[in-house]
């Protein structure tokens, strides 16, 4: 099916899942998560992949073995798109609205010793510092997992600590759910986001591959 965008019922959907995380509730509401959420979602990937991969479906159960939480559904929908092990483009579904996002999530701590060293390289380093400031100026939140101290063998005083922190490191903007969730107008708004987010996936491309 061509993507159409997101019918007002997924929002509804995630609301009353948020309220009620049961199997109870999600077997009387399945038939809308299959075709309010899943469905579409699908679809947009698959129109994103010519340019960005192949993008795959979150599943929607939660891990509970050693979560306090025992909530079994996720409360949000995710899609993915792999440039390498925990590197690409993602989007995802939920009751406020559409999040937009690529960068580095996860990845080996020989990834994570690639990535310092060369946060740290001053030939590679102020590339994406400029990178990180530029996103941020146009209004993209930049996250991920951080230390609270620095790490281990760099000076506390390094230039880029505040990068060097990071043990993931992606950026994304969110979007309320307005008229224009409901319309074809979300393929082309999560395009240009990736797009936008390109040049940081592309420095992780270059110097934490593994």
């Amino acid at each position: 099916m061509a993507f159409s965008g997101f019918p007002d019922e997924a929002f509804v959907f995630y609301e009353g899942l948020a309220a009620d995380n049961s199997k109870t509730y999600w077997t009387r509401h399945r038939t809308t998560y299959e075709e309010a959420v899943r469905a579409p979602m699908v679809a947009l990937g698959e129109e994103l992949t010519a340019e960005f991969g192949t993008a795959h479906l979150f599943r929607p159960y939660r891990d509970v073995r050693f979560a306090k939480d025992k909530s079994p559904y996720k409360t949000h929908q995710g899609l993915y798109a792999p440039v390498f092990d925990g590197t690409g483009y993602y989007v995802q579904l939920d009751a406020e609205g559409i999040y937009a996002g690529a960068g580095f999530y996860a990845g080996s701590s020989d990834q994570l010793g690639r990535f310092r060293d060369a946060v740290a390289e001053e030939l590679t380093g102020p590339a994406l510092e400029k990178i990180v400031e530029g996103l941020r100026a146009a209004g993209h939140a930049i996250e991920g997992d951080r230390l609270k101290t620095r790490p281990r063998g760099f000076p506390a005083d390094h230039p880029r600590i505040e990068l060097l922190r990071h043990r993931s490191l992606h950026a994304g903007r969110r979007f309320e759910p307005e008229p224009w969730v409901y319309t074809p107008e979300v393929q082309a708004r999560v395009r240009a986001t990736w797009r936008e987010l390109r040049p940081l996936v592309e420095w992780l491309t270059d110097h934490a591959k593994p």
